[in-house]
């Protein structure tokens, strides 16, 4: 079996400054400048593929309802997020995942993540399709559902997926990703002990073995104020098609987690395991059904 191994990255950072009588800029400022260095050690160590958490530059602010947050958002790719981030992947040769608070009109936001390929080239974007409004992630009070599909990028290392946090819950959209014929997916993510910690490393690995490809989980670390909602365990990984995990960061420490991704092993399990071949889409008519709870 040929091999074709891609070095990945997952970024996961505690946000530095947490108090609210600090302007939205400046917090966000302070977070991009934190991930800097993570990124040029990326680039340093050869990764080709690079991901942040989700709405990676400030705070998880969705545990409140502040009107204030909404200037926290950015056009994608006209920003100057997305800009600077086209520049860092020309410099690196690096495929980088941006997860950004997108504003796409006056009034209009997504929870978004564009893909910029090696040579800087902006390929797209992702908007998460599962907004939750439940226990302290009061998430439609700020983001529209998304509304482009499950896109897949062809990236010059790999075909890459996107699916944000909650999203992860929801098996149709990581099939409609394998479908699309992706290779990793990357679920960038803020969720905390006590909420869903049991499911961190239960659900990525299954639907990594479900759909036959690789998956990337991202969760930031730290406890946020004035939210408090909890602790942002971490334990980024990297999952296999076969379920198992390569690569885990710590549950509280910034860090940057690396593993080598051999996609030859995509092929290797489908080869076993024909999921995309004894599918029956013609009997799944009732996932579509508006009439059923």
């Amino acid at each position: 079996m040929m091999s074709k191994v891609v070095r990945c990255g997952l970024i996961q950072l505690a946000n530095p400054i947490n108090d609210e009588s600090v302007p939205v800029a400046t917090i966000q400022q302070a977070m991009l400048d934190k991930h800097l260095p993570y990124i040029e050690e990326a680039g340093k160590r050869g990764v080709q593929i690079l991901c942040m958490q989700e709405i990676f530059n400030g705070p998880y602010f969705c545990p409140g309802q502040d009107k204030r947050w909404y200037d926290a958002a950015e056009p994608i790719p006209d920003g100057p997020t997305t800009r600077l981030m086209q520049d860092l992947a020309k410099k690196h040769q690096m495929v980088i995942v941006v997860p950004l608070y997108e504003k796409e009109m006056r009034g209009v936001f997504y929870n978004s993540a564009a893909v910029i390929d090696a040579d800087g080239t902006y390929l797209g974007k992702y908007r998460k399709q599962h907004i939750p409004q439940t226990s302290g992630f009061w998430e439609k009070y700020f983001f529209k559902p998304g509304n482009g599909g499950y896109p897949v990028f062809d990236t010059k290392y790999a075909r890459v997926g996107v699916y944000i946090c909650y999203d992860r819950h929801f098996p149709e959209g990581w099939r409609a990703l394998g479908l699309h014929g992706a290779d990793i997916v990357f679920n960038p993510s803020a969720t905390v002990a006590g909420l869903s910690q049991y499911l961190w490393k239960l659900e990525q690995p299954a639907a990594a073995v479900a759909n036959t490809y690789f998956v990337g989980a991202i969760n930031r670390v730290g406890t946020e104020a004035p939210w408090n909602i909890g602790k942002f365990y971490g334990s980024s990984y990297f999952v296999n098609p076969r379920g198992q995990i390569q690569a885990c960061g710590s549950e509280d420490g910034d860090e940057l987690v690396v593993a080598d991704l051999d996609l030859g092993q995509i092929d290797e399990v489908r080869k076993t395991w024909q999921f995309y071949r004894d599918r029956r889409p013609d009997a799944y008519q009732d996932l579509t059904d508006p009439g059923l709870a």
